[in-house]
């Protein structure tokens, strides 16, 4: 049996967090990744349903899966994660190809389900949800680079009126304290300078009755740990105790996803949100004055279904109280067995294009204006990786999230650096390094 296998991810960065953990699941048994698809005895997506678009890219994939096993008859394809869990009987009757389909709670399984398609079994589906999964006890297999995601819960029980997460991912369910400390421990002597806790709503982690705001100070005292961050918080339950541990602790980063989706109460009644526009402006008073300079960016839906011109405008002026650092702009689309999917007053794709454009053009000038800010600061920078555009430039971040741009000198990707920023070119900072006698000087 070809124990090599090809993994690709669609969607969030809890889908990579997922393809961590499954390649280190079939790492465990004497599987083997490789990057040559054409030579995979395994293929495996792991997929979104979140979007309409992450859905097409997978598909149009999928036929192109289809191809090499062709050539391969052996080639066993898998479809994991949250598509094949809200789309199992489509993927089952049109791409009689796919031998593997397997929701989030079932990776345990696929070792399994493997051997069995070994075996000339049919199409193999395990698309359970569970109360309980949240993979504790199984070591993700990273690429390298800065940034470890570890993954502290699973599932969501917000239950907003667009989102499909609660149905493909399941109900909140949290790891121990001791299980996430470990990993991030683990991470760092592995040479990671950075991890990111990620969950559907972080700020709802509750294990054992205890809460976020324990979390985030245990992990802040792990030795050597240079950066942490944390996405996605939800407004209804962020709380002081969380900035105020922010503030106490220098390795958490000062910055925060703040996710808005729309600014009209009505809107956000019909999303399910729980929470006002009032209540997210007060809130964001509150961070920035607990927090002072911290970066914050957020989410926003345009076109939701019944919103007219008028609410549209009041989302454009929250964006102009708050003024976002960024923005991850969507138009809204139907997603299956969401309630959102069965309003029947959904908004036309133009005039959702027209609103994208507005948002995305406010957005940038908001951005434009917090960078500016930073020109002629210095702002220590973890350096990332290789510029995009040159060799002979890094690329890192603030702490604030900021990116930028500086030519390469005696440091090496982890390191922290001190940059003073020079100039904006287009929405990314470039700046130049500098010695520490510059930076007590300034």
């Amino acid at each position: 049996m070809d124990k090599s296998f090809f993994i690709e991810t669609y969607g969030c960065q809890m889908n990579v967090s997922d393809s961590e953990l499954i390649s280190g699941l079939l790492s465990t048994d004497g599987y083997r990744e490789t990057k040559d698809i054409n030579n995979a005895g395994i293929i495996l997506v792991n997929t979104c349903a979140i979007r309409e678009h992450a859905e097409d890219k997978v598909n149009s994939r999928l036929g192109f899966y289809k191809q090499i096993k062709e050539k391969n008859p052996t080639t066993i394809i898998g479809v994991l994660g949250c598509m094949a869990q809200n789309l199992k009987e489509n993927i089952l009757e049109s791409k009689p190809y796919v031998d593997i389909v397997l929701g989030p709670d079932s990776y345990r399984n696929l070792l399994d389900m493997i051997k069995a398609r070994n075996n000339k079994a049919s199409q193999i589906i395990d698309t359970n949800l569970s109360r309980y999964e949240v993979y504790e006890n199984i070591s993700p297999v990273r690429d390298g680079g800065v940034n470890a995601w570890i993954s502290i819960m699973r599932g969501c029980d917000k239950f907003c009126t667009f989102c499909v997460v609660p149905f493909t991912r399941g109900r909140e369910r949290s790891r121990s304290i001791e299980s996430i400390v470990e990993e991030a421990e683990k991470a760092v002597k592995d040479g990671f300078s950075e991890i990111t806790l990620l969950g559907q709503n972080v700020n709802s982690y509750n294990h054992d009755q205890r809460r976020f705001v324990e979390l985030l100070a245990e992990v802040a005292q792990i030795p050597y740990l240079k950066r942490i961050r944390y996405t996605s918080p939800h407004p209804q339950d962020m709380t002081q105790e969380v900035l105020d541990v922010m503030l106490k602790y220098d390795n958490i980063c000062n910055y925060i996803h703040l996710p808005l989706q729309a600014g009209n109460n009505n809107v956000l009644n019909r999303m399910n949100r729980t929470y006002k526009k009032e209540d997210f402006l007060t809130l964001v008073g509150q961070i920035r004055r607990t927090l002072p300079n911290v970066g914050l960016s957020t989410d926003i839906i345009v076109g939701f279904p019944g919103e007219n011109e008028k609410e549209f405008q009041e989302t454009l002026d929250v964006m102009e109280l708050v003024k976002f650092d960024s923005a991850y702009t969507f138009k809204y689309s139907a997603r299956p067995g969401t309630k959102a999917s069965e309003f029947d007053d959904h908004v036309k794709e133009d005039e959702k294009q027209s609103r994208l454009e507005r948002v995305i053009a406010t957005q940038r000038k908001h951005t434009m204006f917090h960078n500016k800010n930073y020109v002629g600061k210095i702002e220590m920078v973890l350096v990332e990786k290789e510029s995009k555009r040159s060799t002979q430039e890094w690329a890192g971040r603030t702490d604030s999230n900021k990116w930028v741009i500086f030519d390469k000198s005696n440091v090496n990707i982890g390191d922290i650096i001190p940059v003073r920023i020079d100039e904006i070119k287009g929405i990314t900072l470039h700046g130049e390094i500098i010695n520490i006698q510059e930076m007590e000087a300034a």
